[in-house]
This record gives structure tokens, sequence and C-alpha cells, in this order.
């Protein structure tokens, strides 16, 4: 099976500080893989050069397209990333404000994206943006109602909706679930794992919680001081860390 998505050696610094270094790995279609570690790890800043927030200063990131197979698109034409984000790349903002627009109706968040990859019947956008609020269980009733009026997990839900009514191949995640309270949380995780399995979709989520990834992720990467230190399938990892900064983090986890 060809990788949906390959990095080479992905290499970001801040003046002389490794944001992360010599970063590689393979993601296949459907899968998900878990970025883990403490805070200042490198792991955000990993995600944010995968997603083409960040420029790199050194290595590759590739992507399989449906026109040019695999492309890199650290060097990809602005527009081509803009068409690509908004298309076969999506990213789930930890602060759900930051993915939404905040003065627009729930509704108008979900056909936005809709939008952008060229719908034009107000009728068939409307149909399937209440389709999508449902998917992520928020009433119909509420899609003219704007996001500031949700709860913080409705929000977050509502992101997910807006992200994914595209149908796109692979989904960044930052900490989707920080900031929740913890009924919250299960309750979104539990919606992620269906859309994810549902979708067939490959994901890359970062999060600082083992938890998460044990539910979500099919393979872990633990990162420390901008490197990866361990790699595996996600039990594997969490049942018998091999590295001592691995076998650290779940240990005090463990003893919570």
């Amino acid at each position: 099976m060809t990788p949906l998505f390959q990095v080479k050696n992905l290499t970001k610094f801040y003046g002389n500080r490794i944001g992360c270094k010599n970063v590689s790995f393979d993601l296949y279609p459907g899968e998900v893989m878990g970025i883990v570690g403490e805070s200042g790890s490198g792991k955000s800043t990993l995600l944010n050069c995968l997603a083409g927030h960040l420029a790199p200063d050194a290595g590759e990131v590739l992507f399989d397209t449906r026109a040019d197979g695999m492309r890199d698109t650290v060097t990809m034409s602005e527009p081509e990333r803009r068409m690509l984000g908004r298309t076969d790349w999506a990213f789930v903002h930890q602060h759900a404000r930051d993915g939404l627009r905040m003065g627009v109706s729930a509704g108008g968040n979900v056909g936005e994206r809709l939008m952008a990859v060229g719908a034009r019947h107000y009728g068939d956008i409307r149909h399937k943006a209440i389709d999508w609020l449902g998917r992520v269980e928020i009433n119909a009733e509420r899609i003219d109602d704007r996001p500031s009026a949700f709860s913080g997990g409705m929000q977050q839900r509502l992101q997910i909706a807006r992200n994914l009514v595209t149908g796109p191949r692979l989904v960044f995640m930052d900490e989707p679930t920080g900031g929740l309270d913890v009924s919250v949380q299960a309750r979104l995780l539990d919606l992620l794992r269906g859309l994810v399995r549902e979708m067939g979709l490959s994901a890359i989520i970062v999060t600082h919680d083992l938890a998460v990834v044990r539910l979500l992720a099919d393979r872990l990467m633990v990162m420390k001081d901008g490197h990866v230190v361990e790699t595996g399938l996600t039990d594997q990892v969490l049942d018998d860390p091999q590295h001592g900064y691995t076998q650290l983090l779940v240990s005090s986890v463990l003893q919570v």
C-alpha cells in the first residue's frame, strides 16, 4: 500500500533552539498517528510544520495528491497549499474559536467550507449543513445560532463538522479535547473515533493526554526536546515503553 503522507527528516529551529529535528514517518490511508510529549517537546511545532502553518528549515512533507500523486507540500505554491487545506486536509484547533467564524451562524460555518470548494446552491448547502450538525450531535434547530451561544463542547463539535463536511483524507488535530470537562471529553472522543472509522480518515493527533491516543491512535510517536525518542503501535508503546522518557510519561499517568 502506498503511504498517503510521508515525512522525511523534517527540521525546524527557533534561533539556536530545536523545534523539531530529523523527524521521519509514513502515514497510510485510514491510519491515525498520535504524537505525545510534555509541553515544549516539539509536538506542536511538528504539527504546524506538517500542516503548512510553519515553514520547516529542512526536510520534505509529501502528500499523495489526487491529481499528481506524491507532492512535496513544503515546495508547493501558496494557492496550491490553501486549496489542499480546503479539500483533502483539515485542521482541528485546540480552541474551537480559532477554527470557527464566531460572527457567522453554525450553518454558515459549515456552509463556508462547502462554498470554498465550489458549492453554490443554497438549498443543497443548508441541507448538508443540517446533516453534518446532526452527525456531530447538534440539534438542527440551532443552525442559525452563532457559535458564541454554544458551550465549549458544542463549539468543538461544530469545528469538527466544518472541517469534515468536504470529506478530507487527512485531518490534523491539536489537543482536540484540551480545556474541556472530562465528561465532555469522553463524548467528543467517542464522536471522533466513530467519524474517523466511518469516513476512513487518516489523522495526526497531538496531545499530552495518553488516554486520548490510547482510544484514537493506531501508532504513537513520543517526542522529547524536538526529537522522536520512541515510536510503535500505540498499545505496545504504552504497555511496554522502552525509552526512559516514555516510561516516565506512562508511570506519571498511572500514579495520578
